[in-house]
């Protein structure tokens, strides 16, 4: 685990290690949210975004969680809290959804505060973004069609495909 200039702590994978350890989340790269009460934060994510748990501590501080078709989340408690760089928050998370409006809908039931309405953006993304109850900021993102960066005005420098 590294920390940066900014307090974040990220888990890198240095290449050669072990490419599967059932302890660890999959992903090359994954957000560590740190919270005052993990299981509140769990059960939020679970109940919001539709995180499934993969592992957590039996005290219940600590858990690994997944989206069903991929992406990973660990969320903790005990550490002192990482400092913030914008408006004493962490670092916005994007979080790619089925359906953007629905998933909002859902977080606002549940205490999250909107930040940007949703809205339809030209590079072929629904999006909204939130605050959740624990203070961290996502952006909730739905594909609505598949564009390259020319058909909206930008520039494809590196291919991902």
């Amino acid at each position: 685990m590294i920390e940066d200039v900014f307090g974040h702590r990220w888990i890198l994978r240095q290449p050669g290690q072990a490419s599967t350890n059932h302890s660890a989340p999959p992903a090359h790269v994954v957000p560590a949210l740190w919270v005052a009460n993990a299981r509140a934060a769990v059960d939020w994510y679970t109940r919001v975004f539709g995180f499934v748990g993969d592992l957590q501590t039996r005290e219940g501080g600590h858990a690994d969680l997944g989206l069903p078709g991929g992406g990973e989340l660990i969320v903790g408690e005990g550490r002192p809290l990482p400092k913030v760089p914008i408006d004493g928050r962490s670092p916005e998370i994007l979080l790619k959804v089925e359906d953007a409006a629905a998933t909002l809908a859902r977080a606002v039931e549940n205490g999250a505060n909107v930040v940007f309405e949703l809205r339809d953006i030209e590079a072929g993304e629904r999006q909204a973004t939130i605050d959740d109850v624990f203070g961290h900021r996502w952006l909730l993102t739905q594909t609505l069609a598949d564009t390259t960066p020319e058909q909206w005005g930008g520039k494809t420098v590196t291919p991902r495909r």
